[in-house]
């Protein structure tokens, strides 16, 4: 087992949570109308603004042309060990992705304001509630943005590339594990995570960290509202029974990262989104099937 059993549980409910915080906030911010008798999904502009004018493969391409860009920009700062680069570039992030989840339950400026104190505390004042509170709250946000983007047979393209990207990142080159570990040194870390406390030879205690990527919680909540709206848009299920039928997307990838917790080894490090994207994937035929 990667974990203690009492850390993994933790660690799976707190994924679980930010799951179903996340496809919540997407219900939300959905609109249904019946337009010449077909039900259609409308959003409003996030707090940010009006999303991109693109949709199904231009997303795919933008997403992909993103992950790479800011990936470069990371993997920059971790060869110049510029802690404080990282940090910035984090606050920022932090407070845009928050804001826009955050602007589907309070007025801009509330929603400002509030994602602007979270991302001052987790980057100067970092403490464990904070930390993922807000990682919960940044990623239902970036999925807020991408959802209405998406269609389903895009977005499980973009959960295979990912897959392909994630074993290659881990096991090949490697970068993905650099980018962890330089990250979990700056005590700001992208993800959800639980210190816990590992006993060493001679019965000496150390405080090591049990995470999930950020990735890891956001591809899979994007793939759960893109389900949710096509249930609505192409089944012409009512906005309620397609967030309920949907909400079987989290059992299952719960499912799939308690097994590789349970089979993976301490201090190893592995690439999670495969195991997402099999749990995303049956459970979405499971879906198609009731």
């Amino acid at each position: 087992m990667k974990y203690d059993l009492k850390t993994v549980i933790i660690l799976m409910s707190l994924f679980l949570i930010s799951q179903i915080v996340g496809l919540g906030l997407i219900y939300k911010d959905m609109k249904v109308e019946v337009i010449e008798g077909k039900r259609e999904v409308l959003h409003s502009e996030t707090v940010l603004g009006p999303r991109p004018s693109l949709y199904g493969w231009e997303t795919f391409v933008w997403i992909i042309s993103g992950i790479s860009i800011s990936t470069g920009l990371v993997l920059l700062i971790v060869w110049l060990k510029k802690i404080n680069w990282w940090k910035l570039l984090f606050f920022t992030s932090i407070f845009f992705a928050v804001s826009l989840a955050l602007g589907t339950l309070l007025n801009p400026l509330l929603a400002f304001t509030l994602a602007f104190i979270l991302a001052l505390v987790k980057v100067l004042r970092p403490n464990i509630i904070v930390h993922n509170i807000t990682e919960i709250l940044m990623y239902a946000g970036i999925a807020i943005l991408l959802v209405p983007l998406f269609d389903v047979l895009w977005v499980i393209i973009l959960l295979l590339v990912i897959s392909l990207y994630d074993i290659y990142a881990v096991f090949k080159s490697k970068h993905m594990v650099k980018m962890a570990k330089f990250q979990m040194k700056s005590r700001v870390f992208a993800g959800i995570l639980i210190p816990f406390k590992k006993i060493k030879r001679g019965r000496k205690k150390q405080v090591v960290d049990a995470i999930i990527g950020g990735g890891d919680v956001a591809f899979p909540l994007i793939f759960s509202g893109v389900v949710m709206e096509g249930l609505v848009k192409s089944v012409q299920l009512t906005k309620e029974i397609a967030f309920l039928k949907t909400l079987i997307i989290p059992v299952f990838v719960t499912l799939t990262l308690l097994f590789l917790l349970f089979k993976g080894r301490e201090g190893k490090f592995y690439p999670a989104m495969p195991f997402i994207t099999a749990g995303c994937l049956i459970s979405y035929v499971v879906i198609l099937l009731i």
